[in-house]
């Protein structure tokens, strides 16, 4: 606080009645302006619910008033979406034949049912133990493949 030289804060401090403050506000920059003397206006409240009366008397007042008081029903993202999910799967046309897989084990393994665009699903426990275990020995066997062409172009161990 900044001292105000037409106020003597000591001797009003002493004065201050009810709802009376030494005050002292921020200018535009941030500093601390003068000390003034104020009067506060303490806030309106009330201990406890108020009566439908006042309420209605409240909300009548509100700049909102008629604004919100229709109700009304949209349809939310998830009704629009089953909706719209059963329009195309009433409309979908009733060729469901699904063509024969290339065939065997090997194509239930890597995930090709055969289908071109069809949706790739995701891998159980043991397509994905299988692909580990591929990539673990091409990377192995290519390591080896690796070491010993470039073993006896350089001359290896001497």
């Amino acid at each position: 606080m900044r001292d105000n030289p037409a106020l003597d804060e000591a001797a009003i401090i002493t004065e201050l009645g009810v709802g009376e403050a030494l005050v002292s506000c921020l200018d535009e920059k941030g500093r601390p302006a003068i000390v003034e003397r104020a009067l506060i206006l303490p806030p309106t409240a009330q201990i406890g619910p108020i009566s439908p009366e006042q309420r209605q008397t409240i909300i009548s007042q509100s700049l909102l008033a008629g604004h919100y008081e229709q109700n009304i029903d949209r349809d939310s993202a998830y009704e629009k979406l089953k909706q719209r999910a059963s329009v195309s799967a009433a409309t979908a046309p009733a060729d469901t034949q699904q063509q024969p897989a290339s065939g065997g084990w090997l194509d239930d393994i890597l995930g090709n049912n055969g289908q071109p665009g069809s949706v790739r699903r995701r891998e159980n426990a043991l397509e994905a133990m299988t692909k580990s275990a591929a990539r673990a020995i091409g990377s192995e066997v290519g390591r080896r493949i690796i070491r010993g062409v470039l073993g006896s172009l350089l001359g290896g161990n001497k």
